[in-house]
């Protein structure tokens, strides 16, 4: 048995003030059966931004500085497209996210995403 991967990283730049951001995470292989869930955490300040598990968001899990803020696809265990939706980035939320897929006992990194939130008044 072979298994390859490659962690993807990105970096987003996007202006404050906007609409929204599209941090992106897809994944191709294989779920796991018990339990998966998807979670967003910010490298830089340990903190989760978002959890996804097959019954949906559990935004008790997350920070609540991105609560009503993150969103992801209702069918996103489906498909593997585990991209996260940030609503109306602030200077704040610059930093580094990561993407993991998790079972309770093991977690896979699948990508890292650089995200820069400029003044939209430089």
């Amino acid at each position: 048995l072979y298994v390859s991967f490659r962690i993807q990283a990105a970096v987003i730049e996007v202006f404050e003030e906007g609409e929204s951001v599209l941090l992106p995470c897809l994944y191709g292989g294989i779920i796991p059966e018990e339990d998966p869930f998807i979670t967003w955490t910010r490298n830089d300040h340990n903190s989760k931004v978002f959890l996804f598990r097959q019954e949906g968001s559990d935004p008790e899990e997350q920070n609540q500085i991105y609560r009503g803020r993150t969103s992801m696809s209702p069918d996103a265990l489906d498909t593997g497209n585990y991209s996260l939706t940030f609503r109306n980035p602030q200077l704040s939320d610059s930093g580094n996210y990561i993407c993991s897929i998790a079972d309770g006992v093991k977690t896979l990194k699948l990508t890292e995403v650089q995200l820069n939130v400029k003044d939209v008044h430089w």
